[in-house]
């Protein structure tokens, strides 16, 4: 079974697209509820998602639950605005690899 958090977390503590990249499933999908807008493998690759992931830190991310079909992870994200989120991520898997993905946010207090 490969377990994919432990590499998850790297690639976005080291701001590393190739390893993010690596991790996701070529026919990855992430559908964005507040705009309808739909996010694949190659739209990762652009210079925004990397600055996205360098404008962003996390704090106190852990792994819920990892199997062969799925990743649920919780964490704070703090965003370049300085605004903080507790994001709860479930990444269904394909083939060994981050297939899907489907999250929620709650703003936390300043």
């Amino acid at each position: 079974m490969q377990m994919l958090y432990d590499s998850y977390v790297k690639a976005f503590n080291e701001s590393d697209i190739d390893l993010l990249l690596s991790i996701h499933h070529e026919e990855f999908e992430a559908t964005f509820h507040s705009t309808g807008k739909v996010m694949k493998k190659a739209d990762m690759q652009a210079a925004d998602t990397i600055a996205w992931m360098k404008s962003m830190s996390t704090d106190k991310s852990r792994c819920l639950y990892e199997n062969d079909d799925i990743l649920v992870i919780h964490q704070f994200v703090t965003y370049g605005s300085g605004d903080t989120d507790a994001v709860m991520s479930v990444f269904p898997k394909k083939d060994g690899l981050i297939w899907r993905a489907e999250s929620g946010a709650t703003p936390m207090p300043t």
